[in-house]
């Protein structure tokens, strides 16, 4: 049984949340607090396996609490709750350890609210899954300061189709900004999440990058240097003239983007030019796009056990046998770096 602890200053959310949670028999929401003062207190003595906690609350909101639930020596994976105008927040609850969000059911965000109990609860399991990460055995990121090639991009240049989910956004910010300014290939990336925040985390990306990092839209063409950022809601697909499809497909795997989409459609069209590659995350999206980039002779990169918040995707990934290297997230942007540099 998965213990949940739902932390909201609202007593109808919590009770939402609550009913939500223990529509699955192996959920059970074992404490509720109304704000983040008061799940401190309780968590002296109990121990839920997850924490659901909304982000605006009196007394001590959600990101001051997630800081002091960090800081524990067994810090519990906690979901945020947010609303559609906390982006720039969520932003930072990520970054400061957040396992995943999901947009509050206040009738203003696009998913219903079936698709946000299917979310929670496949996000909940997948937070008590999550296997703890000792931070002395994951290296650090450095920035490329080698010199890359300064030769005019070849018209045929590389393509990076990269995937990922849970924990996503902290580990592409592991990524990205690795790659120097003038970078001979085209970016494509597709993460799991709703509509409304893929905006805000591409200028984030892209404020953080020395590449050009932007939401996609439809009709951008690939460019190097330039990562497009598969809009929320939205599946990407990209053409024979390397321009951005969206479409409003039905969901694959439950989600919308969805990896397999983006990469095979690529890799159809641009062949041998594709680099992939599987981060972490939950579920199986990805594995069929890989399969493909690998038959159309691509290369594949997925991220090791020893890094992977979410192991799901690369699991998968790995299980369909669709990869050459699996690489720890540390390791993998000098990879690509080294990939491209060869190529051109």
């Amino acid at each position: 049984m998965i213990k949940v602890m739902v932390v909201d200053d609202s007593l109808f959310m919590r009770q939402i949340f609550k009913n939500t949670i223990e529509e699955s028999d192996d959920l059970k929401v074992i404490a509720t607090a109304s704000n983040g003062a008061k799940a401190l207190k309780k968590l002296e003595d109990i121990k839920p396996d997850v924490i659901t906690m909304d982000v605006e609350m009196p007394e001590k909101n959600g990101l001051e609490t997630l800081r002091e639930i960090m800081k524990l020596k067994h810090p519990i994976p906690t979901i945020m709750i947010s609303a559609m105008d906390d982006r720039e927040t969520v932003m930072k609850a990520l970054e400061l350890g957040a396992f995943d969000f999901i947009p509050k059911p206040d009738g203003s965000v696009s998913m219903n609210i079936d698709d946000i109990t299917k979310s929670l609860i496949l996000k909940i399991k997948a937070a008590a899954r999550m296997e703890p990460k000792d931070p002395l055995k994951i290296k650090p990121i450095t920035p490329y300061k080698s010199k890359i090639s300064r030769k005019k991009p070849k018209k045929n240049f590389p393509i990076i189709a990269i995937g990922t989910s849970s924990g996503g956004p902290k580990a592409l910010k592991a990524v990205l900004p690795v790659i120097p300014a003038g970078f001979p290939a085209a970016l494509l990336i597709v993460q799991h999440m709703p509509a409304g925040f893929t905006t805000s985390f591409a200028n984030r990306l892209n404020q953080e990058s020395a590449i050009t990092v932007k939401e996609a839209a439809e009709g951008d063409t690939m460019t190097p240097g330039l990562a497009l950022l598969a809009p929320g809601n939205y599946h990407m697909q990209i053409n024979k003239q390397g321009k951005v499809i969206l479409n409003q497909w039905a969901t694959k795997w439950g989600v919308r983007p969805c990896v397999d989409y983006m990469m095979t459609s690529t890799s159809r069209h641009f062949k041998d030019r594709v680099i992939g590659v599987i981060l972490t995350g939950m579920g199986s999206d990805g594995a069929e796009g890989m399969k493909n980039i690998k038959k159309n002779n691509g290369f594949g990169i997925v991220e090791d056990r020893s890094t992977a918040l979410v192991y799901g995707m690369p699991g998968s990934t790995i299980k369909a046998n669709a990869y050459d290297e699996i690489l720890p997230l540390h390791q993998i942007p000098f990879k690509i770096i080294e990939l491209v540099e060869r190529r051109i």
